[in-house]
């Protein structure tokens, strides 16, 4: 083990040893099931006390401000606090977990930014507070339960309307943030394997630098920016020079597609190249008012956000009724439209206390 993992195991083992005896005795001993076929200790408070949980993204961007409203608001209907901590990436997320921990929260819900290679820190985190994830899961840990969409079936409602804005086929280009979250890499394979005509099977996985075709349709490749936005720019700058009979491209994290509207304007493409995208940005959905989006795939970070933190009181004051059978919460896509996007955007200026 490095020096580094040995700090951290013995931090665990402190935090673990201040926070237990605090975590109230009347439920600390409840054992329920883990989604990694083991077995957790519920953490609950004292009677009386308000839980004090956190809510962890996986980045900075739009879909997050709207899931921190989600969670300011279920922390309202749960009589809990919340605290909600925006990363910059996989090494800052480690290190806003172990802050959580040396707080006492009573309860985290994390979007994990690299689920292969944190398995042991969740863990960790596992057994000194009641862990979920949400957005973007992580198998294989001891968390309790996983709040978000099937991205795999989301992914390939996300190809359907590619299908829809380019039904005689043609050359596709993917972006993407990064591929090492779970979220990403299901939402991305479900695009290839509906555009490719291919059976389900959310464990397939294709190279991001491999071209990918199928009657039709050709997916020239996936390009990934890791959140860097400068960098997203210049991908789609690079795609647009590269392969100038481009038919489409697709924007698979919330601040693609804006950055894909404003390259095309820039180069006088708008309309011409045809955009799919995924969230909820205004760009994007004004994008589809104008006819520059063909349309997207929403999740409800509202909703992630919301129900996030009521499971996280929830558990704190002793209650694992809240737990799924199957450790997954579902809250569905939708596809958006020119015929729809009005009632949604309504809806969700709703959510956010806008006008």
């Amino acid at each position: 083990m490095r020096a580094s993992g040995v700090l951290w195991l013995a931090a665990i083992v402190l935090v673990g040893g201040v926070l237990l005896p605090g975590c109230g005795e009347e439920g600390g001993g409840k054992v329920i099931p883990s989604q990694d076929g083991g077995a957790v200790h519920l953490k609950t408070i004292a009677k009386g006390k308000t839980p004090s949980v956190a809510y962890l993204t996986n980045g900075v961007a739009s879909f997050w401000t709207i899931a921190q409203s989600g969670a300011q608001q279920g922390a309202r209907e749960a009589h809990a606090t919340v605290d909600v901590r925006m990363p910059s990436g996989v090494v800052n997320q480690k290190e806003m977990i172990q802050d959580l921990l040396t707080r006492g929260v009573d309860g985290i819900a994390i979007s994990p930014i690299d689920p292969a290679n944190q398995v042991e820190i969740i863990n960790k985190a596992c057994t000194v507070t009641n862990v979920i994830t949400h957005d973007s899961d992580a198998p294989g840990t001891h968390r309790l339960c996983y709040i978000g969409m099937d991205n795999y079936k989301a992914g390939r409602m996300c190809g359907a309307l590619v299908k829809e804005a380019i039904p005689n086929g043609g050359m596709v280009m993917i972006f993407i943030g990064r591929l090492e979250q779970d979220n990403a890499r299901r939402r991305r394979q479900g695009v290839i394997d509906e555009l490719l005509g291919r059976d389900y099977d959310p464990m397939r996985y294709d190279p991001p630098g491999k071209e990918l075709k199928s009657g039709d349709y050709t997916i020239l490749g996936t390009l990934t920016d890791q959140f860097d936005r400068a960098q997203g720019k210049a991908n789609v700058e690079d795609a647009i020079s590269r392969y100038p009979e481009l038919d489409c491209m697709v924007g698979l994290f919330a601040y693609n597609p804006p950055l894909m509207l404003e390259v095309l304007k820039q180069a006088g493409k708008l309309g011409a190249i045809k955009v799919v995208g995924f969230d909820e940005a205004d760009e994007t959905l004004q994008g589809i008012k104008d006819g520059t989006v063909y349309g997207t795939v929403v999740q409800n970070p509202f909703e992630y956000g919301r129900q996030s933190v009521i499971m996280l009181a929830a558990l704190a004051r002793g209650d694992a009724s809240v737990l799924p059978e199957g450790g997954f919460v579902d809250i569905p896509a939708r596809q958006i439209r020119p015929d729809n996007v009005d009632a949604f955007w309504a809806e969700l200026k709703k959510n956010l206390g806008k006008r």
